[in-house]
């Protein structure tokens, strides 16, 4: 055990962590010249088209250092603020964490909370700073920024370059000098925890573990302690570029289990594996997700519903921070209420669904999770619009408040004030880093961050922002539920959680929006923004005119008349029968209103 270290690799998003890991693995020739290419762990197609990582990935490597044989562990994570639950779980997995930071930018927010996180599960951390050979590279700068934040030597800082390889053997001797060795005990009970697992199709679900204590040999009968359930180990084994079968995986090893599950819900990360006839005790795994997004998801043709359930199982397999429960809604039939953990997460599982399992979905207006408290002193969670009870008998409601983190350049101070005191922000602290780095402290509602707040401060600080949040608890709010209704009937999956202040401004935006996107009828339909029985905007789309008096050439002109009179009739009981189809593209549209 003494020749195995498990470490992983964590950075802000973009400061080069898949590249890093491309070269640590050409490096030690764990992967043929045939099979390299750039992002080589990141699987799926949405990762390279995005050039992002969504998914953790794990690869064992196999290394030698003055003549001793080591086998290095290594699991690249995501550094998008979004996927932060990925991190975590690849850190309980790990002893040792490489931080990179990038020479032209510096420590940016993500930075500062993977770090919190790593330090957290007691890692021990090796900096390194990436892409020296950069024209922009700012080496001595950010030696200070990292010697600051972790307070270690100078001398501690290792200098690589990921894209052209400088530095790489340094990196992997620093390993094996700096990281500790896995603890555990070959003789003691199987614990295995449980930190991914992946559906397969042909194998049923595959289930990627780090043993802490004890041996997982090839058929042996094992136990999940927090389902209870009992299965054969069919096939264990370590995972290399592809899964690699061994007759036994020991404790320090990162490994694959499969045993033929095929029902999504009996496997949880953050499980215990153990031996049936000889258990272990439970480790302590994850902190309980929590969603900070909430949507639904709906399957566009109804009677798809049952598909979607699986497919939904299945994701959630892969990808452990979604949550769902089932919902109803008149407009859209069955469907989903899903929690994500940010804009970016929620776009990228319906990428997912659409991609891996072909379902296409209607996503409704993203919202987060409030609370009311009725007159009689009741809590109610509100996820949902729907779910709102009727102001008349809420006393109060309380809305998610979150701390932001914002690092920038101090030319954009004046900017990010604007746009944070615009959505309803509160300053807390201005510090600066460096003099060309300077941090402000924020505390902002949710509500308003979950839209397009990102998008805004990137573009009005020309991309150098780097934002990272946590929440902070509940605090009360003036927040009313604003209805859309077409032709006197009411669309629940357009309603809105809104703040008062804003409710008169996004409801007209709305209505004008839905008048582009609504095809004409031969009625006139009334678009109607309003907040309970009280009207806040309104837009008209006129009927489309049918001519009927054409065939009266000349003659009285009660004919005409009488046709007219005849026509506005029947244009009345068209528009007490007649129902107005809303088209996807307007559930879509919300999304993207400024």
């Amino acid at each position: 055990m003494k020749n195995i270290r498990n470490f992983c690799i964590i950075a802000h998003i973009d400061h080069g962590k898949s590249t890093l890991a491309d070269r640590l693995l050409e490096h030690t020739k764990t992967i043929g010249e045939r099979d390299m290419m750039n992002q080589v762990l990141d699987d799926m197609d949405l990762e390279r088209e995005k050039g992002i990582t969504i998914k953790s990935h794990a690869i064992q490597i196999n290394y030698t250092s003055k003549g001793t044989n080591y086998v290095l562990n290594l699991i690249d994570t995501p550094g998008h603020v979004d996927f932060s639950y990925e991190v975590s779980r690849a850190l309980a997995a790990c002893e040792g964490a490489l931080l990179l930071v990038d020479a032209s930018q510096g420590i940016q927010a993500q930075t500062i909370s993977n770090l919190y996180l790593a330090i957290e599960n007691d890692l021990e951390i090796i900096p390194i700073i990436n892409k020296i050979d950069m024209d922009g590279a700012m080496i001595p700068e950010v030696q200070d920024q990292i010697i600051e934040l972790i307070g270690c030597k100078v001398e501690d800082i290792l200098l690589a370059s990921g894209k052209s390889g400088i530095g790489i053997e340094g990196i992997l001797e620093g390993i094996i000098d700096r990281i500790p060795a896995p603890k555990g005990n070959y003789e003691a009970p199987l614990q295995a925890l449980i930190f991914d697992s992946v559906y397969n199709s042909f194998r049923g679900i595959i289930i990627y573990y780090r043993i802490m204590n004890g041996v997982l040999k090839k058929n042996d009968k094992i136990r999940f302690i927090a389902s209870g359930m009992d299965y054969n180990a069919d096939e264990v084994g370590v995972l290399k570029l592809t899964m690699t079968a061994k007759d036994e995986v020991k404790a320090g090893d990162v490994g694959y289990i499969i045993t033929g599950i095929k029902n999504a819900k009996e496997v949880k990360v953050g499980d215990t594996i153990t031996l049936a006839n000889n258990p272990g005790q439970m480790i302590n795994g994850f902190k309980e997700v929590k969603p900070m997004v909430f949507a639904g998801i709906y399957p566009v043709e109804t009677d798809a519903f049952e598909e979607l359930r699986d497919c939904m199982d299945k994701l959630q397999l892969n990808d452990a921070s979604l949550t769902f429960e089932l919902e109803t809604s008149q407009a859209l039939g069955f469907g989903f209420r899903c929690g994500f953990l940010g804009l970016l997460h929620m776009e990228i599982i319906q990428e997912r669904l659409e991609r891996e399992f072909n379902q296409t979905v209607i996503t409704t207006v993203p919202n987060v999770g409030f609370i009311a408290y009725s007159s009689k002193g009741e809590k109610i969670i509100v996820n949902n619009p729907s779910e709102m009870p009727d102001p008349t008998r809420i006393d109060r409601i309380e809305e998610p408040y979150i701390r932001a983190q914002i690092i920038s350049s101090p030319d954009y101070i004046g900017n990010i004030m604007t746009l944070c005191l615009g959505k309803r922000g509160n300053l807390l602290n201005q510090s600066y880093l460096t003099p060309t780095r300077v941090e402000l402290t924020f505390e902002l509602p949710l509500t308003e961050i979950v839209f397009d707040f990102y998008d805004k401060l990137k573009s009005q600080t020309r991309g150098y922002a780097s934002f990272d949040y946590s929440p902070i608890g509940m605090r009360d709010a003036d927040i009313v539920k604003m209805d859309i209704i077409l032709n006197g009937e009411k669309v629940d999956a357009l309603s809105a959680l809104i703040h008062r202040s804003r409710a008169a401004d996004f409801g007209r935006k709305l209505c004008e929006k839905l008048k582009e996107l609504l095809t004409k009828q031969q009625f006139q339909i009334a678009i109607q923004a309003a907040i309970g029985a009280k009207v806040i905007a309104r837009e008209n789309i006129s009927a489309m005119r049918k001519d009927v008096t054409a065939k009266c050439y000349g003659g009285d002109i009660s004919r005409k008349r009488k046709l007219l009179e005849k026509q506005k009739e029947g244009k009345k009981r068209m528009r007490q029968i007649g129902n107005v189809e809303v088209p996807q593209e307007a559930f879509l549209a919300v999304l993207k209103l400024d």
